[in-house]
């Protein structure tokens, strides 16, 4: 028999949220359930001192800084912890031809079910998906296809509670 460490609490929760965040990058537009609600568990399995992070909450914000990430302006971050979608995006981090993943990773708040709806088709998508959702405004999805340019482009995970949904920088998002 071989012997193994038992994962603390805290290390079998931030599996737990990196395995969900990664299907839902995967999957893109299916629903994952995370081990906890709102931010803070994605910003305890994401952030550490490599990073460079912008928190529009100041809790969010001082738990990124405790990790020894650098607190940065929008366009510097390489995540982004909002409050709302930003109003723009051409200023975000999108990576370069050679680096594609070097591009910003948003994590905002939805309402889930309701609202208006999106289909999402593309790498990781069996066929087509669709969802509903509020908490972004008109013209957030028309803008981000404006602005990215194959490869490039920047991940978002919207967060309603504890459910989150990826949406891949690789993803064509529709509004119907």
């Amino acid at each position: 028999m071989g012997a193994y460490p038992i994962p603390s609490e805290f290390e079998a929760r931030t599996n737990a949220t990196y395995e969900a965040l990664m299907w839902a990058l995967s999957r893109p537009g299916l629903p994952r359930d995370l081990p906890s609600a709102g931010q803070a568990g994605i910003i305890e399995t994401l952030i550490d001192r490599e990073c460079a992070v912008y928190c529009e909450d100041a809790d969010m914000a001082e738990l990124a800084a405790r990790s020894g990430a650098v607190l940065a302006a929008p366009e510097k971050a390489d995540h982004l912890f909002l409050s709302q979608p930003p109003a723009q995006l051409t200023g975000l981090r999108q990576g370069s031809d050679m680096y594609p993943e070097e591009g910003a990773t948003l994590v905002m708040p939805v309402s889930l079910g309701s609202g208006g709806t999106l289909r999402l088709s593309g790498p990781g998508v069996n066929g087509e998906v669709t969802l509903s959702l509020s908490g972004i405004p008109q013209g957030f999805w028309a803008e981000r296809t404006r602005v990215m340019r194959y490869p490039m482009g920047f991940e978002v995970f919207l967060l309603d509670g504890a459910t989150v949904i990826g949406i891949p920088r690789t993803t064509v998002v529709e509004v119907l």
